[in-house]
């Protein structure tokens, strides 16, 4: 697949935040740069001169400058080489390619090869969601991983000892990312899924992974409160500081109790539970 390559060079606090207010346009991948930020879109989206008119509108409100380049699909790969480095979150879990060379001294390491899909640990909010991992209980679970992406989420939470875990997400190609990655590190239990919520078949899941972005949470939160059992764990990132308000307040009124929140940059990575009725 062909891609419009947007390169955003801003200092590194304005490209902290700037996937979330981009994350409603067609741009499917985000990758930091040594310059700011790099936004991916499938060439002949047709969303392509809405997210335009959208980076020239936060262009008004914030300092950066943007330009795109045509990416050919089979010049995809060697750029992911090129600039995917491994990741070790602390000494709990180690995330390379299938080039790199073995990470020792982690207690889990996974392989993931992300082609067009988002999520390799790079970023504050993955990073967050799999250190926030190692003290959730996850051993014999059933789970959903909404937005799976690269399937990161779901395979650590196998190696865990998760029983079954349902990935979804709307992209084709993370859909197919995740397949491919669950095979590449033996993870039977991860079963991919390929659209919305509605694609999903389980219910009353023990936990659910949401590792997306703020409105998508916030529009999603009503179902997902339908989905878990009670008493189950939800860990959702992808949200900005300054939406942890706004975020609890939701989740408490659709029955969710916020237990803990994280911080690492300008992203927040936190733990709610679904209300036990009385």
């Amino acid at each position: 697949m062909d891609y419009w390559k947007y390169n955003i060079t801003t200092a590194p606090e304005t490209a902290e935040f700037l996937p979330a207010l981009l994350a409603d346009a067609a741009f499917d991948t985000f990758e930091e740069t040594e310059t700011g930020l790099a936004a991916y879109m499938p060439a002949g989206a047709t969303q392509e001169l809405e997210a335009e008119i959208l980076l020239n509108e936060l262009k008004e409100q914030f300092d950066f400058d943007w330009e795109k380049t045509f990416i050919p699909g089979q010049n995809w790969n060697e750029i992911w080489e090129s600039n995917f480095h491994p990741v070790v979150v602390n000494d709990f879990c180690a995330i390379r390619a299938d080039f790199h060379d073995p990470i020792p001294g982690v207690k889990h390491e996974l392989v993931i090869n992300p082609k067009m899909a988002f999520g390799t640990g790079h970023h504050e909010t993955t990073w967050q969601c799999i250190a926030a991992l190692e003290h959730l209980p996850v051993a014999g679970t059933r789970l959903l991983d909404y937005g799976c992406g690269t399937g990161i989420l779901a395979i650590l939470a196998a190696r865990l000892g998760s029983s079954h875990i349902e990935a979804v997400d709307i992209e084709e190609e993370s859909y197919k990312s995740t397949f491919e990655n669950a095979q590449l590190n033996q993870t039977p239990q991860v079963l991919p899924r390929w659209g919305t919520l509605e694609a999903v078949q389980g219910r009353n899941f023990d936990g659910i992974l949401a590792n997306i972005n703020r409105n998508i949470i916030l529009a999603s939160l009503p179902a997902l409160s339908g989905m878990i059992r009670p008493g189950g764990w939800l860990l959702v990132s992808g949200i900005l500081a300054q939406d942890e308000e706004v975020v609890t307040q939701t989740a408490l009124a659709h029955g969710f109790i916020k237990q803990s929140m994280a911080q690492r940059g300008n992203w927040l990575c936190g733990v709610y539970t679904a209300a036990t009725p009385l």
